[in-house]
């Protein structure tokens, strides 16, 4: 398993805990707003070997609750389980996050008890989906089906949609909080720009658009949050 990055210490990425969070590269998306667009591909150059990474996993026992698994997108990973099984052996909960587009991988690894927590990215409604990530022909039927899966209850989860202007309409958010009807937290993050971001000349929504569009989602869901702004 290469390890593209690694966040020491991140008191916001894991909600109620103290947790570290691992880049791995590779994904299927090409949103441009990407702002890890480094991690895109899955020969990213390595920051971490194996052995670092269990020493630094050993020592942060007293301090660290939990381990994020953030991308790129994790679930392209094949040796993913095995790199989840050495977290969980050391006591640590993990969250996964992923875009949803692998349910084929995400059941087998809660059902193995190797994911603790999910976050889902929901990029925009599904009629905007395909220019949200950059693919004219985005499939839904997997995005949809692990939407179902979250909501069932299987694993504690949140939803959340970085917010683009350029990208993003209330219109979109009440398309949101219908397919996501029920759900038990949703946030809405701010786009922050930087020379990282795949596309450039892309921009934040103001505090009060994030928060009217926030007013669009709280119908549908049991909390709805603006987060980082």
């Amino acid at each position: 398993m290469d390890i593209q990055g690694l966040q020491k210490l991140t008191l916001l990425d894991y909600p109620g805990k103290t947790a570290c969070t691992v880049f791995l590269g590779g994904c299927n998306f090409r949103c441009p707003f990407c702002h890890n667009s480094g991690l895109l591909e899955a020969n990213a150059p390595a920051v971490l070997t194996l052995e670092d990474w269990h020493a630094f996993l050993n020592k942060r026992r007293a301090v660290l609750d939990g381990v994020c698994i953030t991308g790129g997108e994790p679930l392209l990973r094949p040796d993913l389980d095995a790199f989840l099984y050495e977290i969980k052996e050391r006591g640590y909960a993990v969250k996964l996050d992923t875009n949803g587009s692998f349910p084929q991988r995400l059941r087998p690894l809660v059902e193995k008890g190797l994911v603790d927590y999910v976050a889902m990215d929901i990029k925009n409604s599904p009629e905007r989906y395909a220019q949200t990530v950059g693919y004219p022909l985005v499939e839904l039927a997997p995005l949809e089906e692990t939407v179902r899966y979250l909501l069932s209850g299987a694993v504690d989860y949140e939803f959340r949609t970085t917010v683009v202007r350029e990208l993003h309409t209330r219109g979109d958010f009440e398309a949101i909080g219908q397919w996501i009807a029920g759900a038990k937290r949703y946030f809405l993050q701010s786009f922050v720009a930087s020379d990282q971001v795949l596309v450039p000349g892309l921009h934040p929504c103001s505090p009060e658009e994030l928060a009217d569009f926030r007013e669009a989602v709280r119908p549908y869901v049991k909390e709805a949050h603006l987060r980082g702004v």
